[in-house]
This record gives structure tokens, sequence and C-alpha cells, in this order.
């Protein structure tokens, strides 16, 4: 059984590095192809731009949509912080509202939302800040602990 187990896992390891392999290599023909360079009139070279969207996703948080915004003026208004409409607009009469509602409920007062805000406000996670991610579990980790208790039983 072992064998076997150990079997298994080297196709696996050994397919998993096949599929980077050829990946890599079509990754590095396509950059080839996209870093074209021209010359100019001083002999310098300048890479072509390419009209292809990099598939890497862009890091940092992103502005809150408009209804987002709406709804935080909402619940800032529903606990008086917030004197105005909700217009969708993160304006300095949110900003104020923001920091107004964090000092009230022992929150550091930037005027910025954050995680904690979020929750106060009853609109974030309820697991957010509460404990780091747990790392996935894995099939092998979940098919180990029931073959030893099969070999066990018998």
């Amino acid at each position: 059984m072992r064998k076997a187990i150990h079997l298994a896992l080297a196709l696996l390891i050994t397919a998993g590095l096949g599929v980077c392999a050829t990946s890599a290599q079509a990754g590095t023909a396509s950059s080839r192809k996209r870093a074209t360079s021209t010359s100019t009139s001083r002999g310098k070279t300048r890479r072509a731009k390419s009209s292809r969207r990099s598939g890497r996703r862009e890091r940092g948080q992103k502005a809150p949509t408009p209804d987002r915004i709406s709804e935080i003026q909402q619940a800032l208004a529903k606990d008086g912080s917030f004197a105005g409409t909700p217009n969708g607009k993160w304006d300095d009469a949110t900003v104020e509202a923001t920091k107004k509602f964090q000092e009230a409920h022992g929150l550091n007062p930037t005027g910025k939302l954050d995680a904690k805000t979020l929750q106060r406000l009853g609109l974030g996670s309820q697991t957010a800040g509460a404990a780091p991610p747990l790392p996935p579990i894995s099939s092998l980790a979940l098919t180990a602990p029931m073959a030893q208790s099969a070999r066990r039983q018998q």
C-alpha cells in the first residue's frame, strides 16, 4: 500500500513538473514575440508595447463602487454619524462621518475604510481579522489518516 502511494505521488509530481516546464517554454516564446524592439534615430532600442493585457492580477485594494458607498453611508446614517443623504460619492462629509463613527467605537479615526470599521457597521466579513487564514487541506492529508485507520482495523 505504501509503495502504491509513493508511486502515485511520484507520478503526480512528475506530471506537474512537465506541465510547468511546458508552460514556461510557451511563456518564453510568447514573450519573445511581444518583446520586438524598434530602433530610434539615436540608435537606442525600445520595446514595442503589447496590445495584449497581462494575465496578472492587479495588487492593492480597489475603490468601493457607488452602490457600496451608498450602503456605507446608509449604515453611518443609521448610527447617527452621517447627516446627509446617501449619494454614492466618497466626499468630505462621508470621511468626517467615518471618522466620527470610528472614534465613537474605539477605532483609529482615519476616515478610511478598513475591515474593523466595516465589521462595526455590520457590512464586513464576520471572519476578517479574527485569525490568519488556514492553508487549504490537500486530498493527500485526508486519505493518509483514513488509510492508517483502515490498517489498524484489520
